[in-house]
């Protein structure tokens, strides 16, 4: 969710809120404002049912109080001493209806005999004009709250411009390119300040990222020149005829030794430039395709260990990779399968558009699954392997958007990579 729709939504529930609680308080106001209006019009009308009363010391229905229902009722005894008002309901001698009414009930003596005087004004008018001025009030608050959220959010949308133009910009900033990150400066003291710090954080990276790059280009010339030096002088000295046995031994070790750190060194570096990027030549390719041809090509060290292979691909599946990684990705895959088979096993290779799986038997894993494509994790301890195929394959496949799964049943081992 973006941070203007949060914000709004935020600032759209609170004002809800506030708009709700004004509506009932103002409610209340009108309703107890125009209650005391109808309040204090029944005592004018008492205080003039007094005055008539006092004048004629008799009462009789008056056409002076027509606007009004009055109830005049003698009482054996006086009731409470205090007026008191209420809402009643009538009943309507026309259409049988109820009316609202608000009552004022006091006590007046008429000719020595205390009576109960009940004087009602009826409140359709007044129910009416609390409907009308509510009406209104929800309109006039609904389109001032309208008015407020849009206003609100064309402002937040112009003051975080911003900030998406500078996220923008991070967005197609590249550390393969030599460009420096180029940010606005804002208006807005606190944007101005992100710059900045994003401006130098992006030229440190930059810094350190050409390091880096050239130290993996150093190390990978200056490491593989004296090894293969080694490697060459190695083999010229297990040619010497005049070697005993020991020193053959010593020798092929130290050729098979110096074999393992060469493979490790150009691991290491496949790994450190898959991690850095440095790979930018993405094109669409089919790995089901490629991995049955890279079977077909090992097809001697296949039939060597006596490996039957069985190829079911039902549709390609493609993904974007650059074609050096994808043929370390699938070399690696096939040789996994071999190194860790069986005699007489086999090697089973299926696809769809959406999975692509490689399976073959073996023996059962000492190492838990869970950690088998870290580094230097490896089931073979053979001077061959180096431990680093399965986390190479990992790091391509977490590099290019692709996610590589494990799973053994029952002898078979099956490594499946799918599009995250």
């Amino acid at each position: 969710m973006k941070l203007l729709t949060k914000t709004n939504q935020i600032y759209l529930g609170f004002s809800l809120v506030i708009y709700l609680l004004t509506a009932l308080v103002f409610y209340q106001i009108i309703r107890l404002l125009i209650y005391d209006e109808v309040e204090s019009r029944l005592q004018v009308e008492r205080k003039d049912f007094e005055t008539y009363v006092r004048e004629h010391n008799a009462w009789t229905d008056s056409p002076y109080f027509v606007e009004n229902k009055i109830d005049v009722i003698p009482v054996s005894r006086r009731g409470p001493v205090r007026e008191a008002f209420t809402d009643t309901l009538i009943k309507n001698r026309y259409d049988d209806k109820l009316i609202p009414f608000r009552q004022l009930t006091f006590y007046e003596p008429i000719k020595g005999v205390i009576h109960r005087v009940s004087i009602r004004k009826s409140l359709i008018q007044t129910y009416r004009l609390i409907e009308v001025i509510s009406v209104a009030m929800v309109l006039f608050l609904g389109l001032l709250l309208l008015g407020m959220f849009w206003f609100q959010r064309k402002l937040s949308g112009r003051l975080w411009l911003p900030f998406y133009d500078t996220l923008s910009r991070i967005k197609r900033f590249d550390l393969n390119n030599d460009t420096s990150l180029e940010l606005s400066k804002p208006a807005i003291t606190e944007f101005n300040e992100l710059n900045d710090v994003l401006q130098k954080m992006a030229a440190k990276m930059q810094q350190d990222y050409r390091s880096l790059k050239e130290f993996t280009e150093n190390a990978s010339h200056e490491m593989q020149t004296p090894l293969a030096l080694i490697n060459a002088k190695v083999e010229q000295l297990i040619q010497t005829e005049k070697l005993t046995e020991t020193q053959t031994h010593w020798i092929e070790s130290i050729y098979q030794a110096s074999r393992r750190i060469s493979r490790l060194n150009q691991g290491l570096l496949l790994l450190a430039k898959i991690e850095n990027r440095q790979f930018s030549d993405s094109q669409p390719i089919d790995l089901a395709s490629l991995l049955a041809e890279k079977l077909t090509d090992m097809d001697e060290v296949l039939s060597f260990k006596q490996l039957s292979v069985n190829v079911q691909t039902t549709s390609p599946f493609e993904v974007q990779l650059p074609a050096a990684l994808a043929d370390s990705l699938v070399t690696n895959l096939v040789n996994n399968a071999i190194k860790h088979n069986q005699p007489s096993g086999h090697i089973e290779l299926t696809s769809t558009a959406e999975l692509l799986c490689l399976s073959n038997t073996g023996g059962q894993l000492i190492s838990d699954p869970e950690r088998l494509f870290e580094r230097f994790k490896k089931e073979s301890t053979g001077p061959d392997s180096v431990g680093l195929g399965l986390s190479i394959i990992r790091q391509i496949c977490d590099s290019y958007g692709l996610s590589i799964s494990y799973r053994e049943t029952s002898g078979i081992h099956q490594f499946c990579i799918s599009r995250v």
